[in-house]
């Protein structure tokens, strides 16, 4: 088998073997093909595609080319969920507290977030002393007592496709619905969950921009899923405005916490819950969403849940005192709101953007090697078809250098738009099972 006829094959609009998917993967991941021939490759399957048992094919390729998390020793059907990506997307900590206080087990493998905010893991370690870093059978033991862990995701899972991934976003084929699906699911694959729940984003702040992006890429995922023989469903939901008001680490644990307490934000609780209930539905705790969806109400009317985060954060060194007494988080030295400038409604907030002026302040990381300030962010005080007076606040900025500070306070006026109406945009545009 020769890469040079591979590539002829797929760039005529030929359908690749499983066996030479595996070939292409095996040796790409081992250094004998170069990236100049994987380059080549990439490049004619974002123009020729591939058909959904290629896909398959492929993010199965991906996922055998490093270890597989064998959770079978984790008692029950293990559920996993996963957001494409957006700002303030503070959904895991409330999520995976929630469904594991039904008994339902939460085995998540996160990241760190590289953009606008730290991933799941920087949040976490707002709570002092709190760490991912555990053996794979103090994994399985957390789970198995307490139903929810979270560990830092290894060098080893899904190898292939964090080299293929590297090269595509040299080469200009980032953006190809059948390359973003596999890339996604491999990792969730190789995670080992039983099913996985997808949050697929929309609008100025997520990477699919339009409702038929997020719907084409939805179904793709859903159907690799299927044909690998895991239960898959996805949300569809907007991003077209910052998810609650917090953007940054600290402050969106602070967040999750009023959320679980009952106090947060209403499209945060509303998309957890949305999220949350086709959890419960796929680990076959329920037989509906509406039943799942009471389930999960009464684990946070009942104070269940916020004792599940407590449990959590104490089973992985972190200070739980903290989801008592919230002023232990960490804070920024200076706070200082941002003033509406003239009389109007908020017709838009452009989310991506509002993103980028945290990660200046120190929330996020501009490169790997960025160190994450957990303090800093912003607290949004108004948001898309709310009514405004000139001056009244729309946001606090939380900051440690002032002039990064008063800095963000012009960008975010610049990026609120204020008009005389504003268009309703669901929180959830739709369910692909």
């Amino acid at each position: 088998m020769r890469m040079y006829d591979l590539i002829l094959k797929k760039r005529n609009g030929g359908e690749l073997s499983k066996n030479e998917i595996n070939f292409i993967v095996d040796n790409y991941t081992k250094g004998s093909i170069p990236d100049y021939q994987m380059a080549a490759l990439l490049m004619a399957i974002y123009f020729q595609k591939m058909n959904a048992r290629e896909t398959s094919d492929l993010t199965m390729a991906m996922v055998n080319s490093g270890d597989v998390l064998d959770l079978s020793k984790i008692e029950g059907v293990k559920v996993d969920k996963h957001s494409t990506g957006g700002v303030g997307d503070t959904t895991t900590l409330v999520l995976a507290p929630m469904v594991a206080s039904l008994g339902i087990p939460v085995a998540k493998m996160s990241g760190r977030g590289l953009g606008h905010t730290g991933g799941t893991i920087d949040k976490l370690e707002s709570f002092e002393g709190f760490s991912v870093e555990m053996s794979k059978e103090k994994f399985i033991d957390n789970v198995n007592k307490i139903k929810i862990a979270v560990a830092g995701q290894t060098g080893d899972l899904a190898p292939a496709d964090k080299k293929i991934y590297a090269l595509r976003d040299v080469t200009a084929t980032v953006d190809n619905i059948s390359l973003i699906a596999s890339s996604i699911m491999s990792k969730k694959i190789a995670a080992g969950a039983d099913a996985i729940v997808l949050d697929v984003k929309v609008g100025d702040g997520a990477f699919m921009k339009t409702p038929e992006m997020a719907k084409e890429l939805a179904e793709e995922m859903v159907s690799i899923g299927k044909n690998v023989g895991r239960k898959t469903v996805a949300v569809i939901s907007d991003m077209d405005q910052p998810l609650g008001f917090a953007i940054g680490n600290a402050l969106e644990v602070e967040e999750a916490i009023e959320t679980l307490r009952g106090n947060g934000p209403k499209d945060l609780l509303e998309l957890c819950l949305t999220l949350g209930s086709n959890m419960v539905v796929l680990s076959g705790h329920a037989k509906d969403e509406a039943e799942a969806r009471k389930m999960l109400e009464k684990s946070i009317a009942s104070g269940i849940a916020l004792k599940k985060l407590k449990e959590f954060v104490n089973a992985q060194g972190g200070d739980a005192s903290v989801i008592d007494d919230t002023s232990k988080l960490p804070k920024a030295k200076y706070i200082i709101p941002v003033k509406s400038e003239q009389d109007g409604i908020v017709s838009k907030i452009n989310a991506e953007n509002i993103g980028l002026v945290a990660m200046e302040l120190g929330a996020g990381r501009a490169t790997k090697d960025s160190i994450i300030d957990l303090a800093v962010g912003i607290v949004l005080n108004k948001k898309r078809g709310d009514k405004l007076k000139k001056g009244d606040i729309i946001a606090y900025v939380h900051a440690n250098d002032l002039n990064k500070g008063e800095k963000a306070v012009k960008d975010i006026l610049a990026n609120y738009s204020i008009g005389n109406s504003f268009k309703d945009i669901p929180l959830v545009y739709d369910i692909i099972k």
